[in-house]
């Protein structure tokens, strides 16, 4: 079984730094942490760009770091003890402001379970057999477009266009505006990264956008109801504590569609661009693919998640004191779980640095790692990563990865900007 390794001493490990989360050794340094300090805490720092005069992000007291699977599962699935709000994220931004941009990613039950039931209500069979044929139809689209072309880079022109049309598709969204979504949605989920948002001005300035863009849609929705999920917000009445049916706030509505318009298309393109690089650097995989695409399919996309994972890491915080991998966690405690550590954890999969589109089982926390807060959208994704990957491979039988990637300078998102694709022209 293959092991990277790592020059790094255990004591030199600081997760708090984006720097660590981008070095060329990274899986090297988590497999160290497993082996050695599977709970261990770190001081928490600054992303890429930020700075002391960020008066809004004070640096907190440190978090612990969970790196094997085992621990993961059991954090994320225990919802009574380690809760989402106020903030995911690692260093402590306002509880509103975390609202706000997250939504229900920072909410807990009973207000988490309310606001996750109106999108489950826009998920009818019917809309689900609409989205599965205009994911097709879009892809197919997509491919016959970029064919007689020759080469493109493959983020924007491929794995990026199909989650952001359909996700823009279902929440209403004009074809004329999808381009200025994506640039406003590149910017939030690339905070840190220079060219995306380096400050929390800019961070703040694209929320905003997103979210006035979100009231004014949901306005339209009020007069001139569609079939579409930002009308199924407006018109959507929930219970309170006790029982009573209320709308949704304003606030509400904004921050809802900033959650979903973001996490809609990002975590699906990364997927996507990480699959196509890793069949471009495994042809005997590629191959085993291509020629049972029908049954190999649904683990390879298992597969491309699990290689992939999309979203490096959740925090949660300790509502009391709990032991976890051996480690007395105490109340009020950060717990951060590393997606990316767990889905390389060997305890849990079998030469897990082996990209094997045949793999099962494929307990894979890509998707979150269970509990409450398992993402929404992952049966969408697995449709979206399935339909544009037969597509592909169908209609450009040789298209490859011809270039390095270039990669997001994120410790949060495992994202890539740009990377070139080539394949012989054709006309389809």
């Amino acid at each position: 079984m293959h092991t990277p390794t790592t020059d790094l001493a255990i004591d030199d490990i600081h997760l708090g730094s984006t720097d660590i989360l981008l070095r060329p050794d990274r899986d090297a340094i988590f497999a160290k942490l497993r082996d050695e300090r599977p709970v261990s805490f770190h001081a928490e720092m600054y992303p890429i760009g930020y700075d002391e005069s960020n008066s809004m992000l004070p640096l907190g007291p440190g978090f612990w770091a969970l790196t094997r699977h085992e621990d993961v599962m059991k954090v994320s699935r225990d919802a009574d003890n380690f809760r989402s709000a106020p903030s995911t994220n690692i260093l402590d931004i306002p509880a509103e402001i975390a609202e706000w941009l997250g939504s229900m990613i920072n909410m807990d039950s009973p207000k988490h379970t309310r606001m996750r039931l109106i999108v489950n209500r826009g998920f009818t069979p019917r809309r689900v057999a609409q989205i599965e044929e205009n994911v097709r139809t879009q892809a197919r689209d997509i491919v016959r477009r970029v064919a007689p072309l020759g080469h493109c880079d493959f983020v924007s022109e491929i794995a990026a266009a199909l989650p952001l049309g359909i996700i823009c598709d279902m929440m209403g969204i004009p074809r004329e505006d999808h381009h200025r979504i994506y640039e406003l949605t590149n910017i939030i989920l690339g905070v840190g990264d220079p060219e995306y948002a380096a400050t929390i001005e800019k961070l703040m300035a694209a929320g905003m956008e997103l979210f006035q863009y979100g009231l004014a849609l949901a306005e339209s929705r009020l007069s001139h109801p569609t079939d579409d999920i930002a009308s199924s917000l407006v018109n959507a009445e929930i219970p309170d504590e006790n029982g009573e049916l209320h709308s949704l706030t304003p606030s509400e509505l904004g921050s809802f569609f900033l959650l979903l318009v973001a996490a809609g298309n990002e975590t699906t393109r990364n997927a996507i661009s990480h699959g196509m690089r890793a069949l471009t650097d495994h042809p005997e995989q590629r191959a085993l693919l291509m020629n049972d695409f029908e049954n190999v399919a649904p683990t390879a996309v298992e597969e491309i998640v699990r290689w992939a994972t999309p979203v490096i890491h959740f925090r949660r915080t300790a509502l009391a004191d709990a032991e976890v991998g051996g480690q007395l966690i105490k109340a009020g405690d950060k717990v951060v779980m590393f997606y990316n550590s767990a889905n390389r954890d060997e305890r849990k999969f079998a030469d897990p640095y082996t990209f094997d589109v045949t793999r099962s089982p494929n307990e894979h926390v890509g998707f979150g790692a269970g509990g409450p807060h398992f993402c929404l959208g992952a049966n969408l994704a697995r449709r979206e990563i399935t339909v544009m990957f037969d597509e592909l491979l169908h209609a450009l039988p040789d298209i490859h990865i011809s270039g390095d990637a270039d990669m997001l300078q994120s410790g949060f998102i495992h994202g890539i900007k740009r990377m070139p694709a080539e394949w012989t022209p054709r006309t389809l």
